[in-house]
Protein backbone atom coordinates (compact mmCIF):
# COMPACT_ATOMS: atom_id res chain seq x y z
CA UNK A 1 0.00 0.00 0.00
CA UNK A 2 1.36 3.71 -1.01
CA UNK A 3 0.96 6.68 1.74
CA UNK A 4 -0.78 9.25 -0.37
CA UNK A 5 -0.50 13.12 1.19
CA UNK A 6 -2.56 15.75 -0.12
CA UNK A 7 -1.90 19.51 -0.62
CA UNK A 8 -4.74 21.53 -0.77
CA UNK A 9 -5.39 25.44 0.04
CA UNK A 10 -9.21 25.46 0.12
CA UNK A 11 -12.25 23.90 0.26
CA UNK A 12 -10.65 20.31 -0.08
CA UNK A 13 -13.68 18.83 -2.08
CA UNK A 14 -11.06 16.70 -3.92
CA UNK A 15 -8.77 16.18 -0.97
CA UNK A 16 -12.18 14.82 0.90
CA UNK A 17 -13.23 12.44 -2.20
CA UNK A 18 -9.96 11.33 -2.24
CA UNK A 19 -10.00 9.73 1.28
CA UNK A 20 -13.49 8.44 0.67
CA UNK A 21 -12.35 6.76 -2.04
CA UNK A 22 -9.33 5.50 -0.98
CA UNK A 23 -9.25 5.00 2.71
CA UNK A 24 -11.58 1.96 2.50
CA UNK A 25 -10.81 -1.78 2.95
CA UNK A 26 -8.48 -2.79 0.33
CA UNK A 27 -7.53 -0.34 -1.40
CA UNK A 28 -3.62 -0.43 -2.40
CA UNK A 29 -3.28 3.60 -1.16
CA UNK A 30 -4.33 5.18 1.97
CA UNK A 31 -4.20 9.12 2.32
CA UNK A 32 -1.94 9.55 5.76
CA UNK A 33 -1.57 13.46 5.31
CA UNK A 34 -3.06 16.58 4.38
CA UNK A 35 -0.82 19.42 4.23
CA UNK A 36 -2.47 22.88 4.18
CA UNK A 37 -0.87 26.33 3.31
CA UNK A 38 -3.48 28.34 4.19
CA UNK A 39 -4.72 28.51 8.22
CA UNK A 40 -8.54 28.20 8.43
CA UNK A 41 -9.33 26.51 4.92
CA UNK A 42 -12.07 24.30 4.64
CA UNK A 43 -9.89 21.77 3.68
CA UNK A 44 -8.43 21.35 7.12
CA UNK A 45 -12.27 21.38 8.70
CA UNK A 46 -12.78 18.12 6.12
CA UNK A 47 -9.71 16.14 7.31
CA UNK A 48 -10.65 16.84 11.15
CA UNK A 49 -14.13 15.27 10.27
CA UNK A 50 -12.62 12.07 8.02
CA UNK A 51 -9.77 11.97 11.28
CA UNK A 52 -6.82 12.61 8.59
CA UNK A 53 -3.56 13.80 9.94
CA UNK A 54 -2.86 17.72 9.09
CA UNK A 55 -0.77 19.67 9.13
CA UNK A 56 -0.93 23.73 8.55
CA UNK A 57 2.50 25.17 6.88
CA UNK A 58 1.33 28.99 6.20
CA UNK A 59 3.30 30.34 3.90
CA UNK A 60 3.34 33.87 4.66
CA UNK A 61 5.75 32.74 7.25
CA UNK A 62 8.56 31.47 5.46
CA UNK A 63 10.54 33.77 3.40
CA UNK A 64 10.42 32.26 -0.20
CA UNK A 65 8.83 29.36 -1.62
CA UNK A 66 12.11 27.69 -1.29
CA UNK A 67 12.32 28.03 2.33
CA UNK A 68 8.82 26.66 2.37
CA UNK A 69 8.62 24.04 0.14
CA UNK A 70 11.88 22.45 2.25
CA UNK A 71 9.60 22.68 5.41
CA UNK A 72 6.44 21.24 3.42
CA UNK A 73 9.17 17.75 2.03
CA UNK A 74 10.52 17.75 5.62
CA UNK A 75 6.49 17.53 6.86
CA UNK A 76 5.65 14.77 4.27
CA UNK A 77 8.80 12.56 4.64
CA UNK A 78 7.82 12.76 8.46
CA UNK A 79 4.68 10.84 7.20
CA UNK A 80 6.52 8.50 4.94
CA UNK A 81 4.32 9.71 1.77
CA UNK A 82 5.00 7.84 -0.77
CA UNK A 83 2.79 10.29 -3.44
CA UNK A 84 1.90 13.47 -3.40
CA UNK A 85 -1.29 14.74 -4.51
CA UNK A 86 -1.83 18.05 -5.32
CA UNK A 87 -5.87 18.61 -5.10
CA UNK A 88 -7.06 22.78 -5.29
CA UNK A 89 -3.25 23.49 -4.05
CA UNK A 90 -2.60 27.41 -5.32
CA UNK A 91 1.42 27.34 -5.20
CA UNK A 92 3.60 26.32 -7.71
CA UNK A 93 6.29 23.98 -6.39
CA UNK A 94 9.95 24.42 -6.56
CA UNK A 95 12.04 22.56 -8.60
CA UNK A 96 13.97 21.14 -4.95
CA UNK A 97 10.31 19.83 -4.06
CA UNK A 98 9.93 17.47 -7.40
CA UNK A 99 14.05 16.37 -6.88
CA UNK A 100 12.61 15.20 -3.13
CA UNK A 101 9.43 13.17 -5.25
CA UNK A 102 10.46 12.76 -8.85
CA UNK A 103 7.75 11.04 -10.61
CA UNK A 104 5.56 11.21 -7.15
CA UNK A 105 4.19 14.48 -7.78
CA UNK A 106 0.51 14.66 -9.45
CA UNK A 107 -2.57 17.37 -10.00
CA UNK A 108 -6.10 17.46 -10.82
CA UNK A 109 -6.77 20.22 -13.02
CA UNK A 110 -10.27 21.46 -14.70
CA UNK A 111 -9.58 21.76 -18.03
CA UNK A 112 -8.60 18.96 -20.87
CA UNK A 113 -4.31 20.12 -20.96
CA UNK A 114 -2.95 22.04 -22.48
CA UNK A 115 -5.87 23.80 -23.15
CA UNK A 116 -7.21 26.36 -20.50
CA UNK A 117 -3.63 26.30 -18.23
CA UNK A 118 -3.76 28.28 -14.79
CA UNK A 119 -6.78 29.44 -13.26
CA UNK A 120 -10.55 29.61 -13.89
CA UNK A 121 -10.33 26.60 -16.20
CA UNK A 122 -14.05 26.82 -16.65
CA UNK A 123 -14.20 30.02 -17.23
CA UNK A 124 -11.85 29.92 -19.84
CA UNK A 125 -13.30 27.72 -21.83
CA UNK A 126 -17.04 29.70 -22.11
CA UNK A 127 -15.21 32.55 -22.58
CA UNK A 128 -13.70 30.64 -25.80
CA UNK A 129 -17.46 28.76 -26.45
CA UNK A 130 -15.79 25.46 -26.75
CA UNK A 131 -18.59 22.90 -26.78
CA UNK A 132 -16.60 20.29 -24.62
CA UNK A 133 -14.58 20.36 -21.61
CA UNK A 134 -13.10 18.06 -18.84
CA UNK A 135 -10.51 17.94 -16.06
CA UNK A 136 -6.86 16.47 -16.62
CA UNK A 137 -5.00 14.61 -13.65
CA UNK A 138 -0.64 15.22 -14.97
CA UNK A 139 1.93 14.52 -13.52
CA UNK A 140 3.62 18.03 -12.30
CA UNK A 141 7.19 19.67 -13.39
CA UNK A 142 8.36 22.57 -13.45
CA UNK A 143 5.87 25.17 -15.50
CA UNK A 144 2.41 25.66 -15.01
CA UNK A 145 -0.03 22.61 -15.84
CA UNK A 146 2.42 21.64 -18.45
CA UNK A 147 3.56 18.39 -17.20
CA UNK A 148 2.71 14.93 -19.09
CA UNK A 149 -0.97 13.84 -19.11
CA UNK A 150 -2.16 10.47 -17.16
CA UNK A 151 -5.68 10.51 -17.74
CA UNK A 152 -8.24 13.06 -18.84
CA UNK A 153 -12.58 13.04 -18.54
CA UNK A 154 -14.72 15.02 -21.08
CA UNK A 155 -17.64 17.47 -19.81
CA UNK A 156 -19.73 18.75 -22.01
CA UNK A 157 -20.42 22.27 -22.14
CA UNK A 158 -24.06 22.94 -21.93
CA UNK A 159 -26.43 25.73 -23.08
CA UNK A 160 -26.97 28.32 -20.59
CA UNK A 161 -24.05 27.17 -18.60
CA UNK A 162 -21.95 29.76 -16.67
CA UNK A 163 -18.87 29.19 -14.30
CA UNK A 164 -20.82 27.83 -11.60
CA UNK A 165 -22.62 25.30 -13.24
CA UNK A 166 -19.68 24.32 -15.20
CA UNK A 167 -17.11 23.84 -12.74
CA UNK A 168 -19.47 21.57 -10.85
CA UNK A 169 -19.98 19.27 -13.44
CA UNK A 170 -16.31 19.48 -13.74
CA UNK A 171 -15.55 18.63 -10.24
CA UNK A 172 -18.02 15.42 -10.36
CA UNK A 173 -15.15 13.62 -12.86
CA UNK A 174 -12.16 15.38 -11.15
CA UNK A 175 -13.15 13.63 -7.91
CA UNK A 176 -13.86 10.04 -9.98
CA UNK A 177 -10.97 10.19 -11.96
CA UNK A 178 -8.30 11.73 -9.48
CA UNK A 179 -8.63 8.44 -7.14
CA UNK A 180 -8.99 5.78 -10.10
CA UNK A 181 -5.32 7.32 -11.26
CA UNK A 182 -3.73 7.27 -7.90
CA UNK A 183 -5.28 4.00 -7.42
CA UNK A 184 -3.93 2.46 -10.79
CA UNK A 185 -0.10 4.10 -9.84
CA UNK A 186 -0.64 1.94 -6.65
CA UNK A 187 -1.05 -0.65 -8.53
CA UNK A 188 1.88 -0.54 -10.72
CA UNK A 189 -0.13 0.68 -14.20
CA UNK A 190 1.26 4.14 -14.62
CA UNK A 191 4.89 4.30 -16.02
CA UNK A 192 6.36 7.67 -16.71
CA UNK A 193 8.91 7.25 -19.62
CA UNK A 194 10.34 10.63 -20.30
CA UNK A 195 7.32 12.73 -21.19
CA UNK A 196 5.49 10.00 -22.33
CA UNK A 197 2.69 7.95 -19.85
CA UNK A 198 1.95 4.53 -20.30
CA UNK A 199 -1.27 3.52 -18.59
CA UNK A 200 -2.62 -0.07 -17.94
CA UNK A 201 -6.74 0.07 -18.31
CA UNK A 202 -8.13 -1.68 -15.72
CA UNK A 203 -10.73 -4.85 -17.17
CA UNK A 204 -13.97 -4.49 -15.40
Amino acid sequence: MIRVGVLASGSGSNFQALVERLNVPGSPARVELLLCNVKGAKAIARAQTLKVPTKVLEHSAFTGREAFDEAAVAVLKEHRIDLVCLAGYMRLVTPAFLKHFAGKVINVHPALLPSFPGLHGARQALDKGVKITGCTVHFVDEGTDTGPIIAQAAVPVLPGDDESTLSARIQVEEHRLFSSVVQAIAENRVQLRGRRVDVEVKSP
